[in-house]
């Protein structure tokens, strides 16, 4: 079994491996209840993790959400609330998340809102969630105005990658959350680079990957964990990649949004005399041999009035996340329009 431990305040361990679920009643030993969030398709699992904690003498039940981003609302949190309310969760008791990161946004956030904070630990069930949405105490609910505007930071009491989930899958979700994976190479880990050019489906090396990112977003966030420095590197990509979910009503996935991000932030860097050609060729290149998408055909008025109102925007100022070559992230403030027309061009256009 893999770990790596987040620093901070209350440092926590992330488990990587198969069967990491049992850990559950190590994690939370001694808890009088937990309430486990989950959406219908993950109900088999959610109740393997309620008789896990059962087992360790934890009253736990299940509270089902909707699956996906329909999770992530204030009327879906509302409902919930209330069912914590009539399990009787108080300070004392933990909030357990089973689920993708649409599911550990939501649970963390109703963790971090309930008596004003009760423990949560999350068990992610896709790559995007191992490696992205359950480490680094991030939670979110998205509004009409965008994604996860309205949250906390709320670090997890522990996080189990078991990596058995992996093997069911669905191969469209599997390579879109390695988005998030080649993002953490191209900020700062160019050996996650060389293993998914040397077999891109990224199933051969799936447990050095996962721990491979899951380091690099322990670095930043045990460094940062408000996300006023360090951190914001770990958004390569994504601001454009979150509005494009947001004009695609998030009908696109996160991570093939992000790969298109990836591109983009990519040339903007070139526009700005940060990248070279050829290292922002080896973004489309390496992310075209994964089978991500590096194009998107969309409104730029709208995706640009979208990215206004992205988290690291300052006031009406753009900000974006660019590298001074592979693995030297930094922010690039106010772009030229120029720079962005030229950027969107090479993601937008058929070559």
């Amino acid at each position: 079994m893999r770990r790596v431990t987040v620093g901070g305040e209350e440092p926590y361990d992330v488990v990587i491996g198969p069967g990491a679920q049992v850990e559950l009643g190590l994690v939370l030993a001694g808890t009088p209840k937990a309430a486990v969030v989950h959406a219908p398709p993950l109900a088999a699992l959610a109740g393997a993790a309620v008789e896990t904690l059962q087992t360790a003498g934890v009253a736990a039940e299940a509270v089902v959400v909707p699956d996906g981003e329909a999770a992530k609302t204030a009327a879906v949190a509302a409902e919930a609330w209330e069912e914590f309310g009539r399990l009787g969760l108080t300070r004392s008791d933990a909030v357990v998340g089973v689920g993708g990161g649409a599911v550990t946004d939501l649970a963390g956030f109703l963790a971090a809102t309930w008596t004003r904070g009760v423990r949560v630990v999350h068990l992610p069930t896709s790559v995007l969630g191992m490696v992205d949405a359950a480490v680094g105490g991030k939670t979110g609910i998205n509004t009409g105005a965008g994604k996860n505007l309205v949250g906390a930071f709320h670090p997890p009491a522990g996080v189990l990658a078991d990596t058995d989930v992996l093997a069911g899958l669905p191969e469209a979700e599997f390579r879109a959350g390695m988005a998030e994976v080649v993002k953490c190479g191209f900020i700062a880990d160019g050996a996650i680079l060389d293993l998914l050019a040397a077999d891109p489906t990224g199933r051969r090396d799936t447990e050095e990957l996962i721990e491979r990112a899951v380091r690099v977003k322990a670095d930043a966030v045990g460094q940062d964990l408000f996300d006023t420095g360090v951190r914001e590197y770990l958004n390569y990509g994504h601001t454009l990649g979150h509005a494009i979910e947001r004009v695609e009503d998030f009908g696109w996935r996160h991570g093939e949004a992000v790969a298109v991000g990836l591109v983009f932030a990519a040339e903007l860097g070139v526009q700005a005399g940060r990248l070279s050609r050829a290292e922002a060729d080896r973004h489309r290149d390496l992310l075209t041999a994964m089978g991500l998408p590096t194009r998107y055909a969309g409104d730029w008025a709208a995706l640009q009035a979208v990215m206004r109102v992205d988290k690291k925007a300052r006031g009406a100022t753009l900000r974006f996340v660019v590298l001074d070559g592979l693995g030297y992230p930094g922010i690039l403030t106010d772009p030229e329009q120029a720079w962005l027309d030229a950027a969107w061009a090479a993601v937008s256009e058929e070559p």
